[in-house]
């Protein structure tokens, strides 16, 4: 049976989309398999090994020496024989991972989310790392096709497969007091007559924030939107947001935990991702998965899911015309015409993207790339220290 080594960054007591996403498809797997983790963090002093049920956890400090700490956790792992070494999320798995796989004699996995891609190609410090690791791997996942493709284009020699991210519906709903809490808010929030826009999740310019404001001012739709800011927000957000108090109202709400999105995402009549670039953002999938319809740029994952119905709320990723005239089609739609696109969008969720289809297709992965974990398959370093 396989029991792979996942190395991140990203898992809990973390927050954020990478950690729940972790955090689910180790769960996911732990249903059949044994999964160990290994979890880099600035907050761990030393490495701490706990046993769990299906799998090990193990803690190891991320400090600007990272050389020093992989080699002490190679110390704890050399007698371990997993069956993959698992490369999730942050530049010290990246960096890891290669040689920890080859000494173990494990195939490695790189599993690509978007920023992993997108900011480290590009890094004259990081892009080596990801390089080496990508083109070290066994199997490389990304979770847009847009990845895939890019992925692929560069290392053609290396196999890239297409696993999105996924979402559990049948715990995450909406609840007779989300949608009760939803109608106060807007009854004290909101002027009647005024859509209410959603951004949820890290408010910054690197994401698209500051794009669509200044898109939003020009729209021309003046007086016919809320915005309902959710999360940290930059400076410089902030500021902008200051500068269209003539075109919308707005209310900012700092970060809150993932349960208590609920009755927030029920209150918006669209949700915005207006990103330059990004993977399968977990907003997209949580705001879909509650019937909320998108207004959303084509960056990553979101042509995958949003499909030519949904076209006219679409815009071309980082072309201000275009997000201009998506803003125009959101003010302009008809109240069941949008019902209806976050329905159908609710609908394709549950039926393809849904947290179960998820975890089985990382688990046919690791089947599919399984070796012989026999013990005459030993690997040389291996068998030096019998």
């Amino acid at each position: 049976m396989p029991r792979p080594l996942v190395l991140t960054e990203t898992y809990p007591p973390d927050r954020g989309g990478m950690a729940q996403s972790c955090d689910r498809i180790v769960r996911g797997l732990r249903l059949s398999d044994e999964v160990d983790i290994v979890h880099f963090s600035r907050r761990h002093a030393a490495i701490e090994r706990e046993t769990h049920e299906r799998g090990m956890l193990i803690r190891c400090p991320a400090d600007d020496d990272p050389g020093h700490w992989i080699n002490l956790l190679w110390n704890e792992l050399r007698d371990t024989r997993p069956s993959h070494v698992v490369a999730f999320g942050g530049h010290v798995p990246l960096l890891a991972a290669p040689s920890l796989a080859a000494w173990s004699g494990a195939p490695l996995l790189t599993m690509i989310r978007g920023n992993d891609f997108d900011a480290a190609l590009f890094s004259a410090r990081r892009g080596w790392i990801l390089r080496d690791a990508l083109s070290r791997s066994a199997l490389v996942t990304a979770v847009s096709r847009d990845h895939v493709s890019r992925i692929s284009a560069l290392l053609p020699e290396v196999p890239v497969r297409w696993i999105p991210n996924g979402i559990d519906t049948t715990e995450w709903k909406l609840e007779d007091h989300d949608l009760e809490r939803a109608r106060e808010w807007r009854a004290e929030h909101v002027a009647p007559g005024r859509r209410v826009l959603g951004l949820f999740g890290q408010l910054k310019s690197k994401k698209g924030g500051s794009f669509f404001l200044d898109a939003l001012r020009r729209a021309g739709c003046d007086g016919r939107f809320h915005l309902l800011l959710v999360g940290e927000a930059e400076p410089e957000m902030l500021a902008r947001l200051l500068s269209i108090e003539s075109a919308a109202s707005w209310t900012h709400i700092p970060f809150v935990d993932r349960w208590e999105l609920l009755p927030f995402y029920a209150a918006c009549d669209l949700v915005v991702i207006p990103s330059h670039y990004d993977g399968l953002p977990n907003v997209l999938l949580e705001a879909g998965a509650l019937g909320v319809p998108l207004l959303a740029s084509t960056a990553g994952a979101m042509p995958d899911l949003l499909d030519d119905e949904a076209g006219m709320l679409l815009f071309r990723a980082g072309d201000p015309h275009d997000c201009r005239r998506a803003i125009e089609a959101a003010a302009a739609i008809p109240d069941e015409e949008l019902r209806a696109s976050g329905a159908r969008l609710a609908a394709k969720i549950a039926r393809e993207f849904d947290a179960t289809t998820e975890a089985t297709r990382y688990r046919d992965l690791l089947r599919d790339t399984a070796r012989n974990r026999d013990a005459g398959n030993r690997t040389p370093l291996q068998e030096q220290e019998r």
